[in-house]
Order: structure tokens, then C-alpha cells, then sequence
């Protein structure tokens, strides 16, 4: 079976550099076998992907290729703790916010972008537990952001 890095080669992917911290916090912390990232938004190259409102200027589509670029932020994010994608034993659980339109009510629509790509890496140890909520509006007007928790060897 292929590793974590070689799926996401297969997928056209790249692991990024890790968000630095845009306030007082880090980016993962491990207690345990387990490592809790924080919220990672969907940064590339050091600036936002999309600002907006997903109902509004961010389409359905568009939060979910979000919410996936926020899945690998956090990928990285675990990798930079533990050192290695491999020691991932199992994502535990998923919370992705939506900054979205009073009236948008497909944020689990939204959140399957981060779930696929955590499946899509590693296999059923990335099937987890997931919230997706709407929220009024996210740090540097971002439509979405993505938290998880990974068990690890």
C-alpha cells in the first residue's frame, strides 16, 4: 500500500508549507496519540484562496475546494508535530465552519471536501466523526475553515 505523501502525489497534490499562526496559537498540539491542529483556513502561498460568503460570492462547489486545501493545511499541520503523514493511525474527528448566507443550508455539502480528501490520502484511517456548521463570518473573511483531530502512533 502506498504512503500518505505518495496519495497525495497520485492526486496531483502537494503538502504545504504550514500556516504560520495569524494570532497567540500553534498550529497543532500533541497530547498523547492525539493532535489537535487549529483551525486552518484556505491559505495558499501565504494569502487567502477566496474571501467571502459561501450562498453569496463563494459557490457550493467553491467552499467544498476550499474546505479541501483547508484539509491539507491541516495535514500539514499534524505532519510538522509528528514528523511523518504515516504515523496517522486515524482521524478522529473533523469540524468545519462555513461562513455562509443566512440562508445556505448545505454546509455538510461544503465539509465533504475535507472528509474526500482526508479519505482520499489515507484511506479508511481518514474516515472520521465530522460537524460542519454555518457560522456569521470567519477570520480574515475566509468562507471556511477546517479543524481536526488525529490519533497517532
Amino acid at each position: 500500500m502506498s504512503t500518505p505523501e505518495e496519495r497525495l502525489a497520485e492526486l496531483g497534490l502537494t503538502l504545504p508549507e504550514v500556516v504560520p499562526p495569524l494570532a497567540a496559537y500553534t498550529p497543532a498540539v500533541r497530547t498523547g496519540n492525539l493532535v489537535y491542529t487549529s483551525g486552518q483556513v484556505p491559505m495558499v502561498d501565504g494569502k487567502l484562496a477566496a474571501t467571502g460568503k459561501v450562498g453569496g460570492e463563494i459557490t457550493l462547489e467553491q467552499g467544498a475546494e476550499l474546505a479541501r486545501i483547508c484539509a491539507l493545511n491541516a495535514l500539514a499541520a499534524v505532519k510538522s508535530n509528528v514528523g511523518d503523514l504515516a504515523k496517522i493511525t486515524r482521524i478522529v474527528k473533523v469540524v468545519v465552519f462555513v461562513a455562509s448566507t443566512p440562508d445556505f443550508t448545505s454546509q455538510p455539502a461544503v465539509g465533504n471536501g475535507a472528509s474526500e480528501l482526508l479519505r482520499d490520502v489515507l484511506g479508511d484511517l481518514g474516515v472520521h466523526a465530522r460537524s460542519a456548521v454555518g457560522v456569521a463570518s470567519l477570520p480574515l473573511d475566509a468562507p471556511v475553515e477546517v479543524e481536526l483531530i488525529a490519533e497517532v502512533a
